[in-house]
């Protein structure tokens, strides 16, 4: 979930004189006047004003804050921090006494507020650094610094950015940093301690702040305390309360309508959550993770959108190039092309996404959720080139390369598995994140979940997901319970009872058919799987379902469909060698059009020396599936392979 970032309004300045060479610095507040620490000749004038003074903190701030400002990597913020952490202890040296008296006097404030706009402005620089580098520690003893002067207004933010910065780092225990508790409950009741003092200190100073600030200044401040706690009461799965507090902060305009988005695809209401991510997508963030670039993706996926998903990965991915947040697209990317079928593609970007060094900017999303994500992918991959291999390869089982490739992939599989299930083990938050299949601090989907638990203790999770289908009051969700439960069933052997199982979902769901797509095509799949393969009315029945759903699904399900297929055109030695092995792939294809399977027709046409081939494939239905899908070719080879997947609905590039 993104954070909320809030700056101190902006004050007419007025600078007083401090220790030091006065004279200097007198130049110096003179030439700072139009000149902001962002702006593009701040570094040069930061080196002027050190020259000048070098124990005058204004310089020093200059630098640290352009530095931050500009800063997109490790690095960047790395070398801000000695600028910023020199100018906050040149500014506490000088100006010390004048900040722990503040707020002892409207008149005071007033004639010293510069000094405090300049705090504020280094800390939050500083802070910001600390953050992204994830060094909370270091956030932490930051605020407790702010915290001795004892202002009485909380325009620095410490109360809400403990609670932050308790929950971000729940995962982690007190070996890790010393200010952690030891569990992830612990560390959530810290939080919201925290959200609760913030709201005890805005009431005990109401009174002098309405009289120095106007009688609204409370409110606003609770609007910031509100904000984290719809957050905190999200993830801890008090629905109501977190509904109250971003219903409160939508009325006044306050809301983060990608976090609003976040809880509504907790609970299921995935239409809604498009809506919300939708209304942030274009905010302007710069140098930071835009979440709903990562989460759109996903939901796109749900509802079978696979071209939408990919095109929302690219577009974020062209316009900001490898600034923080590349790597969660392309990880998103990864996940849109493997659900459209494009695993070459898939590879490409999950392979970018592992190579690249994220910073996790403005988020609570950390590197050992992205680890994590990454390596779940990974898994996923490999699971689909191993059923693909087998779709592609009629006789797989007695083709030595078929063979030595499927080994191989096994052995990759074997491996990555061992990495990501040992990043779960040592997760201490791997229920709410994992196994709960929708949370909104989760960057893996209910279906990647799967594709690692499937393969451990099927009895294990079978009670797991009984007790979910007890206990959670996500009506929405349930219906995922239950196909997790049945699919269990199916894993331990039980196929009759999981084919009731399957029978009674069908029947019983009452669901989002745009965005739950997904959701349809794994318990189609489970009715065919468990299904009684002499039952050929019902398996074609639900195999067209399948295909009419989510058809690129299909290749990597271990389901042999069903196709009538024709071919028109040119005809020579290429397009035989083409249609020989297209046909010498896992699909049952009749010469005759049946009714119930989807229906294809491949037209070749030569041009010089290459080929189009136009593939147009409707359902058992009826309803056009595939229309117009062009593919260019010069040779046979693997040709005829891309044209099999090409019939389930898989995109890809032009020419082969």
């Amino acid at each position: 979930m993104s954070v909320l970032c809030t700056g101190l309004f902006l004050f007419t300045f007025h600078f007083a004189q401090a220790q030091g060479n006065a004279a200097a610095r007198y130049e110096i507040d003179a030439k700072r006047m139009g000149v902001k620490p962002t702006d593009k000749d701040a570094l040069p004038r930061s080196r002027e004003f050190i020259r000048l003074d070098s124990t005058y903190y204004v310089g020093w701030m200059y630098e640290g804050i352009y530095k931050c400002d500009r800063s997109s990597d490790y690095l960047g913020y790395k070398n801000a921090i000695p600028a910023l952490q020199k100018a906050l202890a040149l500014m506490e040296k000088d100006y010390g006494n004048v900040m722990r008296n503040m707020y002892s006097s409207i008149e005071y404030f007033a004639q010293n507020v510069p000094r405090y706009q300049d705090m504020f402005f280094i800390y939050n620089a500083l802070k910001e650094c600390y953050d992204n580098l994830e060094m909370p520690d270091q956030v932490i003893a930051l605020l407790d610094k702010i915290d001795r002067y004892r202002f009485k207004k909380d325009y620095f933010g410490t109360y809400y950015h403990r609670a932050w910065t308790y929950h971000r780092n729940r995962f982690l225990t007190s070996a890790n940093f010393p200010f952690l508790k030891n569990s992830v409950a612990e560390n959530e009741k810290m939080a919201f301690e925290y959200c609760y003092k913030g709201l005890g200190f805005i009431g005990q100073h109401k009174a002098q702040n309405d009289l120095w600030f106007g009688p609204s200044q409370a409110e606003s401040d609770k609007l910031t305390i509100f904000y984290y706690m719809a957050m905190l009461h999200c993830y801890n799965k008090n629905y109501d309360s977190s509904e109250y507090y971003y219903n409160v902060l939508a009325a006044r305009g306050a809301v983060s309508w990608n976090n609003y988005g976040s809880m509504q695809a907790e609970i299921g209401n995935f239409s809604r959550a498009i809506e919300y991510y939708k209304r942030d997508q274009f905010k302007s963030f710069s140098h930071m993770l835009h979440e709903p670039f990562y989460f759109l993706p996903i939901l796109s996926v749900y509802g079978g959108k696979t071209q939408e998903a990919i095109k929302t990965a690219q577009d974020i991915i062209q316009q900001n190039g490898s600034t923080p947040g590349f790597g969660w697209y392309n990880l998103a990317l990864a996940r849109s092309y493997m659900y459209d079928g494009q695993l070459d593609s898939a590879e490409h970007a999950l392979n970018k996404a592992a190579n690249f060094r994220e910073i996790h900017i403005g988020t609570t999303l950390t590197q050992s959720q992205y680890n994590f994500t990454t390596n779940l992918l990974k898994v996923q991959l490999i699971d689909r080139k191993i059923n693909q291999l087998k779709f592609l390869n009629k006789g797989w089982w007695y083709s030595p390369k078929a063979l030595y490739q499927l080994a191989s992939y096994t052995s990759e599989k074997l491996m990555t598995e061992y990495v990501t299930v040992n990043e779960l083990a040592f997760n201490p938050e791997r229920n709410r994140v994992v196994y709960d299949l929708f949370c909104s601090e989760a960057t893996t989907t209910f279906d990647e979940a799967w594709f690692l638990m499937k393969d451990f203790s099927p009895s294990f999770f079978l009670k797991k997901y009984e007790n979910y289908l007890a206990t959670d009051k996500r009506e929405n969700i349930q219906r995922y319970f239950s196909l997790f439960a049945a699919k269990f069933k199916y894993e331990q052997g039980k196929k009759d009872e999981a084919l009731n199982d399957f029978h009674t979902l069908e029947r019983s769901i009452m669901l989002d058919t745009a965005n739950e797509k997904l959701f349809m095509g794994r318990l189609y799949e489970g009715l065919i799987k468990a299904g009684n393969k002499q039952d050929k009315a019902n398996t074609a029945l639900y195999s067209n379902a399948l295909y009419e759903t989510f058809p690129q699904l299909i290749p990597f399900s271990g389901i042999t469909p069903a196709l009538s297929i024709s071919f028109s055109g040119d005809e020579d030695a290429v397009t035989k060698a083409v249609i020989k092995e297209l046909k010498g792939c896992n699909i049952r294809f009749e010469e005759e059009p049946l009714s119930g399977i989807p229906t294809a027709v491949i037209r070749f046409t030569k041009k010089g020396t290459r080929y189009e081939a136009i593939v147009q494939v409707r359902s058992g239905n009826g309803k056009p599936m595939v229309r117009n899908n062009r593919l260019i070719f010069s040779k046979a080879e693997n040709t005829g392979k891309e044209l099999a997947l090409r019939l389930f609905g898989k995109s890809g590039a032009l020419e082969i």
